[in-house]
């Protein structure tokens, strides 16, 4: 361990997968809570069109994806809420047409096929000083927002309609946290990529659910988790030459089956 420390890629992506863990930490925390792990899927999934996009276009792939992925959870959110689409409906059209475009735009660039293992699978050790840039900016813009209205994005989450009668901007905050959720997928791509990024958004929060249910303590918690997870993750991955994402779902995984065992041992007793 020492001796990977005193690699600049590696510390790059130890920063990258503590800003990470935060991001989604607070993001994921508000997806189990309002109950929209499959629009995450969709929303995740969409983004492959973008990355298509961008590759297509010869520009930077992150950027595009970003903008599908906005539009894919703000049409998901409109069509739901304003159109007589059930949201199921609507996410699987998302998830469909995301990866379909994906696929056309990558069969269409010019040239050699694009290296998509780090965009699928995820390679968090290829990670660069601008996307840490970006992963910081997104920290602490989210920090900021869940400090100063944690209350409203807690009554949201739990029950909407509540909070209609407190006279809260449910619509403003629901949109805006699918913003939020939208940017966060797209910067956490590099970390464990398209095919298994909902799991990094939901399995540290479901985890942590087992012991609390408080909101803050979830986030603390889930942050946390994510971060133990990828940090074995990257060292697994860096040993046996695996991408990492792969690896730091598993540990994620390994331990949510751990955390239900001690809880079934405990009431057996």
């Amino acid at each position: 361990m020492t001796e990977l420390l005193q690699y600049a890629f590696f510390q790059n992506a130890l920063i990258g997968s503590f800003l990470t863990a935060i991001a989604c930490g607070m993001v994921g925390t508000y997806i189990v809570s309002r109950r929209l792990v499959f629009i995450s899927g969709g929303i995740t999934h969409a983004s492959f069109g973008g990355l298509g996009l961008g590759f297509y276009l010869g520009t930077n792939p992150i950027l595009t994806a970003m903008l599908f992925s906005i539009l894919s959870a703000f049409g998901v959110e409109w069509v739901s809420k304003s159109q007589d689409v059930r949201e199921d409906s609507a996410i699987a059209g998302v998830w469909s047409l995301g990866m379909a475009l994906g696929v056309i735009f990558i069969f269409l660039t010019p040239g050699y096929a694009p290296n998509l293992s780090a965009y699928l699978f995820g390679n968090i050790l290829t990670i660069s000083y601008t996307d840490l840039y970006w992963i910081a900016g997104l920290v602490i813009l989210l920090s900021l927002i869940f400090i100063l209205y944690i209350r409203e994005i807690m009554y949201v989450a739990f029950d909407h309609d509540f909070a209609r009668t407190q006279g809260l901007p449910v619509k403003w905050i629901e949109y805006s946290m699918m913003l939020f959720i939208a940017v966060t997928i797209v910067l956490s791509i590099r970390l464990v990529g398209i095919m298994l990024l909902m799991s990094l958004l939901t399995l540290p929060q479901i985890t942590i659910n087992l012991f609390t249910s408080d909101f803050r303590k979830i986030i603390w918690g889930s942050i946390a988790l994510g971060f133990l997870g990828c940090v074995a993750g990257l060292i697994f991955s860096y040993y046996l030459n695996i991408p990492s994402g792969a690896f730091i779902i598993l540990v994620l995984v390994v331990l949510f089956l751990l955390a239900k065992g001690v809880l079934f041992l405990a009431k057996r007793q």
